[in-house]
């Protein structure tokens, strides 16, 4: 009989009465089980990072960044133990998992650093007019308070730790719910946290259902909600606290622009391969993985055939495998909705151009090309293995395509262009875009987050921690300036 893993409660681990298992979206398996906390436990749990947001919010920087710097370097020496568990839980193909740690080292490495130099203060003379005659202003950065936490399952590590580390290098106590589906990966932050000297009760890490939410959510001890999920989900959060400061990452369906100056058989090639690779990545279960690829009409009857067999080149298998570059999606339910979205836009007169079959929760590796506007599979984040490819004339058409969306996270425009890569930052209604390159590139420490029904605020270890603090002005009066 397997032992549940324990949560961690104000900085401590515990288990509760009853407990759910973590199974492996591949084949089932049993990875876990993971103890559920109480109520009286998440209670204990919020009010201990009530009582302790004062004292946290004062430890020296050094304290804060000391733990944040053993972190990452722990994550580092474990990193084929927590590849190989985020692989199972999550399905992740291991060589994309170990990719995850990876950047998980960095973010609590980047938020040591931040920890260090974030709420050095800015001086202002206020003798600019003669009513500030003698006064300065000086500023810093203090914790809103308790920060919530909400982390999705397609980043099991990297997602909870862009939760946790700028709370923690902030001096904002945080509670952090990990995915249902994959809690353990979370858990192993506690493990960490756990051999630092951080305050009792600065973090929690809850593996609580997704029905218990709503009761934490309106809590009024817990005035930051740090959200990455769906869209649905995270309007209805905010709407639901709208006194509160909500951080919104939802979803997209990221546009890759393919201009008529990346014409070469060397450009188009480059294209091909990073459009199959970043559709299929993670099954697809990124916010930022291609959806849609934009092509001029000069270069599309070039690229197409260099894209479908990019994509028919993507190893799909066991993700305990080094060569498999596709696995699962998180669950059968989640294949059969991608399946019902094709066929959908299939019969709508989509042309077909490889993959579109299941096998439980795998979905092959699709391209789909002339879909109609209006179906789902067009408006909506699929969230899956799948690429849709049109045709435009021109650069302006290409910009409205990408524009044409309820979304706007991230766009990649493959241009040589100086000229047309000021244009595109202008005119794309993102949060990003990449220039040379997919939709998917992120570095963890710049600005991330969306535009328009994509979500709100940023994230990027610095960005994350201005939207946890506030300012607050002091002003020195009678001083010789």
């Amino acid at each position: 009989m397997t032992s549940p893993h324990a949560f961690w409660l104000a900085g401590r681990q515990v288990t509760g009465e009853d407990s759910f298992d973590v199974t492996s979206p591949w084949d089932g398996r049993l990875v876990g089980k993971v103890a559920v906390p109480s109520d009286a436990q998440v209670e204990e749990a919020v009010a201990a990072a009530y009582a302790v947001r004062d004292e946290f919010a004062a430890t020296p920087a050094h304290v804060r960044a000391a733990a944040l710097d053993h972190v990452s370097r722990r994550l580092a020496e474990r990193t084929e133990e927590i590849a190989r568990l985020i692989s199972a839980e999550n399905g992740k193909p291991v060589k994309w998992a170990r990719g995850e740690v990876g950047r998980a080292v960095s973010v609590f490495r980047f938020a040591a650093e931040e920890a260090r130099r974030f709420n050095g203060g800015e001086a202002q003379r206020l003798d600019t007019d003669a009513g500030g005659q003698g006064r300065l202003a000086f500023t810093r950065r203090f914790p809103k308070g308790v920060v919530l936490g909400i982390a999705p399952f397609n980043f099991p590590l990297n997602l909870c730790a862009h939760k946790v580390a700028p709370a923690i290098a902030a001096g904002a106590p945080i509670i952090l719910k990990p995915a249902p589906a994959t809690p353990l990966s979370g858990l192993v932050i506690g493990e960490l946290l756990a051999e630092t000297e951080l305050p009792a009760g600065s973090w929690s890490i809850l593996p609580v259902a997704n029905d218990r939410m709503p009761a934490l959510v309106q809590d009024e001890r817990l005035p930051v909600i740090s959200f990455t999920g769906s869209e649905k989900v995270g309007y209805a959060i905010m709407d639901s606290v709208p006194r509160k400061h909500c951080t919104l990452e939802l979803g997209g369906n990221g546009a890759a622009v393919v201009l008529a100056d990346y014409a070469s058989d060397e450009d188009l090639d480059r294209a091909a391969n990073r459009i199959a690779t970043f559709s299929n990545y993670q099954g697809g279960q990124s916010c930022i993985s291609v959806q849609r690829v934009i092509a001029d009409a000069s270069v599309y009857d070039r690229l197409l055939p260099r894209i479908v067999a990019a994509v028919e080149a993507q190893v799909t298998g066991d993700p305990n495998d080094d060569s498999t570059d596709v696995g699962p999606l998180i669950s059968e339910d989640a294949a059969k909705r991608v399946e019902a979205w094709v066929q959908e836009a299939v019969d709508a007169g989509a042309a077909l151009l490889t993959g579109g079959k299941r096998d439980g929760a795998s979905y092959a590796p699709t391209v789909l090309a002339d879909v109609p506007a209006d179906v789902t599979i067009s408006c909506e984040e699929v969230f899956g293995p799948v690429l849709t490819v049109r045709k435009v004339d021109g650069e302006a058409e290409a910009f409205a395509a990408v524009n044409d969306s309820k979304y706007g996270l991230q766009a990649g425009v493959f241009t040589h262009d100086l000229q047309t890569a000021f244009r595109a930052h202008r005119a794309l209604e993102v949060g990003g875009v990449v220039i040379g390159d997919v939709p998917s590139y992120r570095a963890d420490q710049m600005p991330y987050g969306g535009a328009k029904q994509s979500g709100v605020g940023r994230e990027g270890v610095k960005f994350a921690m201005e939207d946890y603090t506030y300012e607050r002005v002091m002003v020195l009066t009678g001083l010789a300036l």
